[in-house]
């Protein structure tokens, strides 16, 4: 999701209270606050000597140990504000991707994708997953059916594509 449409979901729900599922049926807790929203250039080169760069729109939440068994969400609202004035100090690239950035003692830290988004009565739910590493130079490297072996072979010393 771009972040030009996250931040229209956000203020096209403002009255509702923002979930964030980060697995099937598990919620960052309602104790969650936006700590940093950073703005990312990404440029890389693949395993196959392909150059590419993109910009990330990553908003991180911590769940805050002091208000542990809180049970009203923040609102969509109040997560616009936030958004908004950080995009006053900082403006962002509304065509960058937005991803967001969790863990806690169960779930490794990580940068989410979001997925997909679901209004239930008063929530609006935002669906996160985590997507695999992947070779990006497939093509390049002949591989035409994905492997754990073939993926390996790609970035091998030897395979010519490193």
């Amino acid at each position: 999701m771009k972040t030009s449409q996250f931040l229209d979901l956000l203020k096209n729900h403002q009255g509702k209270s923002l979930l964030f599922q980060y697995a099937p049926g598990l919620l960052v807790g309602a104790n969650y606050h936006i700590t940093e929203v950073k703005h990312i250039k990404i440029d890389s080169v693949d395993c196959g000597s392909g150059t590419d760069s993109w910009n990330e729109t990553i908003i991180q939440l911590w769940e805050s140990p002091s208000e542990i068994g809180k049970t009203a969400y923040m609102s969509a609202y109040k997560a616009l504000g936030i958004l908004k004035k950080v995009g006053q100090m900082k403006p962002y690239d509304l065509d960058a991707t937005a991803r967001i950035e969790y863990g806690n003692s169960r779930f490794h830290t990580t940068q989410l994708h979001i997925t997909d988004y679901e209004v239930k009565d008063s929530n609006l739910i935002i669906n996160l997953s985590v997507n695999p590493t992947d070779c990006k130079a497939k093509e390049t490297c002949g591989i035409t059916v994905e492997s754990d072996a073939e993926t390996s072979a790609c970035c091998a010393p030897e395979s010519g594509c490193c």
